[in-house]
């Protein structure tokens, strides 16, 4: 049964019907082994190698997408054991790199046939695990997959394949006076389906919104090997909106090989600010102030003394050694501009600025944003090791959020830098750590969940644009009952009944789609301390 507002692709040929039981083989299939998920506890940052798989297997993997395309020696997936969090690993069974929807659909096909999960991924820039390989699974790359397909600038919209890159985009739109608005700080290599995987946000993501806002359709491949189109390019389509669940949902749900995005015209005009204070109690008040007078900032950015020594000890940037920094883009008509910046300027002025400095000429802009955007590599130039977190407060809870911040750092004898979109309150702290002093990795991992769970109890969330991952399935307990998960994974077994897309990820307590949903009962030897749940 196809899903309720998707249109099956008929261009590809029918997928093997879906059954609840794993071993029940599709028509002219042969029977499906039973290679059940093995979901470890992510308290194992490093996760039990699987045997290998077998030859003759890798054999049909490499038949799809080509010999140097599959890959399976051990020394050569050490590369993708993790993604950009380098701090939990597991080695897949064999990376597939295809090039097309074709061979994307015949990859899914086999590993369906052959009970292996599937990890989708783009470049590895994700920082919450979301690509951690399944031990002796497939990772299926699609890095290769970066044309743009069609570009209708008359209504707005554009289609490309996952692999293509962020900032790629607004590069070959640029021409036409046109870009694409998401802007994570590391657009330079993240590609789109990773970002709508994650629902990724970045600087200006205040007035623009997050990637689900600039994402019109995709095709995607279901976990049996299915195309379904969901959305396109139209404004308003019927049905439910399987598009909004989708973006987001962390490669749980099948892999996009195409995606229908959103562009914009270019402002006419951009106005920035770089303002310094005495501490970031004072540029939190500046940032509620602005908001308050009904300005709406293309971006607002903040970032506190030790990220601002970082970031000067990375790019050599004369920003002054100051409490904090906000660094402000307001853009838009001409007229509307230049009296948005001088109300702005204004009310800074009013919360406590030591200094206000507005960029000479483009050239100058963009070194002030080279600065924030590369405030999390920076932090590597005063410690050998840091967590990075992303989580989400109001904004009026800013200044009493980073004091308690700073009580954490101090009762954990760890340094915490915050560099954050202070327009919708999103916090990024850096836990810095020494991994070769005995017990400092653990304590920061700590450390940076009780800054998540902080946030939460100020009435925000674990995460804003990072995603769920690996990393903070843990803390979705926090946020959520056992009812609101239940529902949650009634929509994902929608999709994937099997759970082979991108298992152990999102959620705390790995469930099989044949699970009753709803609250969970404790059997008795649990209770008893004899059995451990998951």
């Amino acid at each position: 049964m196809p899903l309720i507002g998707a249109r099956v692709d008929q261009r590809e040929a029918r997928a093997p019907n879906r059954r609840s039981d794993a071993r029940t083989s599709a028509p002219n299939q042969r029977a499906m082994p039973d290679r059940r998920v093995r979901c470890w506890r992510l308290t194992e940052t490093h996760a039990e190698p699987a045997p290998p798989l077998p030859a003759a297997l890798i054999a049909r993997f490499a038949a799809i997408v080509g010999k140097p395309n599959c890959i399976w020696r051990p020394d050569e997936l050490r590369t993708y054991e993790c993604d950009g969090l380098t701090s939990f690993r597991a080695r897949p069974g064999v990376v597939v790199l295809p090039a097309s929807r074709a061979e994307v659909v015949e990859v899914v096909r086999l590993a369906y046939r052959e009970g292996l999960p599937i990890v989708p991924r783009g470049s590895g820039t994700g920082l919450s695990g979301g690509a951690l390989p399944v031990p002796g699974g497939v990772v299926l790359g699609l890095s290769r997959m970066k044309r743009i397909v069609e570009i209708d600038f008359d209504n707005g919209w554009m289609r490309v394949e996952p692999g293509v890159i962020n900032l790629d985009i607004s590069k070959r739109l640029a021409a036409r006076g046109y870009y694409y608005a998401p802007d994570p700080s590391s657009q330079q290599v993240c590609t789109i389906g990773g970002n709508v995987a994650e629902n990724s946000g970045g600087a200006h993501c205040l007035k623009y919104g997050f990637t689900t806002n600039h994402v019109l359709g995709a095709t995607v491949v279901l976990p049996d090997g299915a195309v379904v189109e969901l959305g396109g390019p139209i404004a308003d389509p019927i049905g439910y909106d399987l598009r909004g669940a989708l973006v987001g949902s962390e490669g749980t749900l099948g892999v996009v090989v195409e995606v229908v995005l959103r562009i914009l015209r270019r402002p006419e005009a951009t106005r920035t600010f770089f303002a310094t204070f005495p501490s970031t109690d004072e540029a939190g008040t500046a940032v509620s102030l602005i908001i308050a007078a009904g300005i709406v900032p293309a971006a607002i950015e903040m970032m506190d003394r030790l990220a601002i020594v970082a970031i000067k000890a990375s790019t050599g940037i004369d920003w002054p050694d100051v409490g904090a920094a906000l660094l402000m883009d307001v853009d838009g008509p001409l007229a509307e501009v230049e009296h948005t910046a001088a109300e702005a300027n204004r009310l800074a002025q009013n919360a406590g600025a030591l200094e206000i400095r507005v960029p000479r000429d483009a050239a100058e802009r963009d070194t002030m944003w080279r600065g924030r955007k590369s405030a999390f590599a920076a932090v590597g130039r005063i410690s050998p090791n840091y967590v990075v977190q992303d989580g989400v407060i109001p904004r009026s809870e800013i200044a009493q959020v980073l004091r308690a911040i700073e009580g954490l750092a101090s009762a954990s004898g760890l340094r915490i830098a915050n560099v954050f979109h202070a327009g919708d309150g999103n916090l990024h702290p850096l836990v810095l750590y020494d991994a070769a002093i005995p017990g400092q990795e653990a304590l920061a991992e700590k450390t940076a969940g009780e800054i998540l769970k902080l946030c939460v109890a100020r009435g925000g969330s674990i995460t804003g644009e990072h995603g769920v991952g690996a990393d903070k399935a843990m803390y979705m307990g926090e946020m959520f009952s056992e009812a609101d998960l239940a529902t949650m994974n009634l929509v994902r077994c929608a999709f994937d009944p099997l759970v082979r897309m991108n298992p152990g990820k999102v959620f705390p307590t790995p469930r099989l789609c044949g699970d009753r949903p709803g609250i969970y009962h404790a059997h008795a030897t649990e209770l008893a301390g004899l059995a451990g749940r998951g």
